[in-house]
This record gives structure tokens, C-alpha cells and sequence, in this order.
């Protein structure tokens, strides 16, 4: 067996002197604030020495304030964690998603706020198993509508959570859309993956993973905001979000379109900073998920027509529910 890492629950708990305490039931640090030097200088030696001893490994922290430099290196002033839960990104997405798609134009922001601190720290995206047991539902029956269009969200959202900038986590179960929620008396419900929607779900993360594995714009840069641009995020009326990710290798920049509802925008127009075609890559509508199997199966040639407030643009059929990821040939 092998430990690839560990994770600190909690962290927030040992940070501060007065957590879940009133008035009167804490005392102040030498200094009259409320962080605990002791645990800010354990935190700080426990991670020192696990990255000093063992090659290849991690540490994460969960932890839910706005503590700063919780992954930032020790000789920096950081805690010196490897990556740190983006629980505000969490929180903030399955609420988008659990709103019926004619609202969602109303809660764009709720989708591009973690825009705005996403790089401050080396931010894990977790789906975890805290998000799936005491009456919350599974990942699946949290998404609204009939049986496609709960399916099809699902598989927006992996596509979503897979092409926003970070390391991901994905509770067990959730990877084949499981029905219940997790219940630790009793295996996964492994028998769902006879139905197709389910299957298309195990397709999905495998291609997802893939994808994550093999296109350097999505991990190169993943913790910097050099690795991320908008290309349009104010289309709320669609409810439709458009970026770059971006590696070392200008070259190899993808382009994401996110369509959050189910009506498909045919020659769905976005702008593009060079001349060239564009491939789609991944359709999280494709037949083979489960979906309608509308995309964009040709090379699409850009267009000298500026949009967006860039040279040229290119039109796109997007999808309904769908994530469509493109690649420049």
C-alpha cells in the first residue's frame, strides 16, 4: 500500500483560539489575537517534514476561512500545504446547479465569483463525501429536471468542474452518477452501471481524466492566473460562459463554452485572438455519454469578424446542457 497524501479536516478548528466559542470562552495569544501559534507552527513543521521525507506526495487542507497562505511554501510565511480545498467554489456551484435552468440567468456570479480568488491559493475542487450523506442527496439528485436533463446537467457539471482551473476531487459513487446517497454500512450501488445514463456518467470522468491527463493548458498553469482568460462571462441572458486555458505552449490554449441550459444556441458566436480552425475535442453531449449528440463535428474555421473585443471570432452550435472543449489545429 501507498499513501499518496493526506488531508487535514478541519483546519480552520486549530486555527483559531475562539472556533464555535462565545465570549468569555477562549483566551487571546501573547499577541491579543485569536490564531493559535501553536497549531500555526505544528501545521508548519508537519508539512515541512512530510515534503522532506517522502517524494511525490501531498498535503491537503481543508479548511474554510480566509486564513491566507494556507498553500503557500513555510519560507514564504505560508502553512506550507500542498493545496487547500476550495470549499467557496463548492458551495457556490451546487447552488447554481440545483436551480431550475429558466433561473439560472438570474445567478450567473454564482458561477464566475470564484474567478475573483481562484489563484490565491493552490485550490483543490471537491465534491466530497460530505456533500453526499445526511439528507443532501447524491451528486445526481441534486440536479434538477427529468431523468435526461438531471444526466445531462451532471455531466455539465463534471465537464465545468474538470476545465475550471485546480486539482479535482470526486467522492466515490459520484463518478457513475450513484442514485442514493453514500452510506457506509453497504457497497456502491455498482449495479446502476447496467443503464445506460450510468455508464455514460464511468464514460464521462474516464474521457474527463483523460482529457486532464493529455491537454498541458489544463495543468500547467492550473494555480496561476496566467493559465485562465475569459472570453465572455456576461452572457447571462443565455446563461452561456466562454474561456481560454492556457499552458506553456500557446499552441496548446483551449477554448471551453459552458451552455447552462437546455435550448441549443446554433451559430452561438465567440471571439478568438488569432486566425486558424478550431477542433472540437470533448462534448459532454456526445451519444456515447448519453446525450443528444449535437456538436460541431467538423473543423470550424475562424473568422476575420471581431467579437467580443477581439480580431475574430468563430460560430459554435452549442449544445443543450453541455460542456464543448476546443482545440486550435
Amino acid at each position: 500500500y501507498h499513501a499518496d497524501g493526506l488531508r487535514v479536516d478541519a483546519v480552520a478548528s486549530m486555527l483559531y483560539l475562539d472556533y464555535s466559542r462565545n465570549e468569555g470562552e477562549w483566551e487571546p495569544n501573547i499577541y491579543g489575537g485569536r490564531e493559535n501559534l501553536d497549531t500555526i507552527s505544528f501545521l508548519k513543521e508537519f508539512n515541512e517534514v512530510i515534503y522532506a521525507n517522502f517524494d511525490g506526495v501531498q498535503t491537503i487542507a481543508e479548511e474554510s476561512t480566509s486564513f491566507p497562505m494556507v498553500s503557500r511554501p513555510t519560507f514564504t510565511g505560508g502553512l506550507g500545504f500542498g493545496m487547500k480545498w476550495m470549499m467557496g467554489w463548492m458551495h457556490d456551484t451546487l447552488k447554481y446547479f440545483q436551480k431550475e435552468t429558466v433561473y439560472r440567468k438570474y445567478h450567473q456570479n454564482e458561477l464566475t465569483f470564484s474567478m475573483t480568488y481562484a489563484f490565491t491559493e493552490n485550490f483543490m475542487l471537491p465534491f466530497s463525501h460530505d456533500e453526499v450523506v445526511h439528507g443532501k442527496k447524491s451528486i445526481a439528485n441534486k440536479m434538477p429536471g427529468d431523468e435526461w436533463q438531471k444526466f445531462a446537467n451532471l455531466r455539465l457539471l463534471y465537464g465545468y468542474m474538470f476545465t475550471h482551473p485546480g486539482a479535482k476531487l470526486l467522492f466515490m459513487g459520484s463518478e457513475f452518477g450513484q442514485s442514493d446517497e453514500w452510506n457506509f454500512e453497504k457497497s456502491l450501488d455498482w449495479h446502476l452501471l447496467q443503464y445506460d445514463y450510468h455508464s455514460g456518467i464511468k464514460k464521462v470522468i474516464t474521457d474527463l481524466n483523460q482529457l486532464y491527463k493529455t491537454r498541458p493548458a489544463l495543468y500547467e498553469k492550473q494555480f496561476s492566473g496566467e493559465g485562465f482568460e475569459w472570453i465572455n462571462y456576461s452572457d447571462h441572458q443565455n446563461a452561456v460562459l466562454s474561456y481560454i486555458r492556457k499552458g506553456n505552449n500557446p499552441r496548446e490554449n483551449l477554448i471551453v463554452v459552458g451552455n447552462f441550459t437546455q435550448i441549443v444556441r446554433e451559430n452561438y458566436r465567440i471571439g478568438i485572438s488569432e486566425k486558424g480552425k478550431l477542433q472540437e475535442i470533448f462534448n459532454s453531449d456526445a451519444v456515447i455519454y448519453g446525450g443528444s449528440g449535437i456538436g460541431n463535428p467538423q473543423a470550424l474555421t475562424i473568422e476575420s469578424s471581431p467579437y467580443d473585443g477581439r480580431d475574430y471570432s468563430v460560430a459554435l452550435n452549442l449544445p443543450p446542457l453541455s460542456i464543448t472543449v476546443y482545440s486550435f489545429v
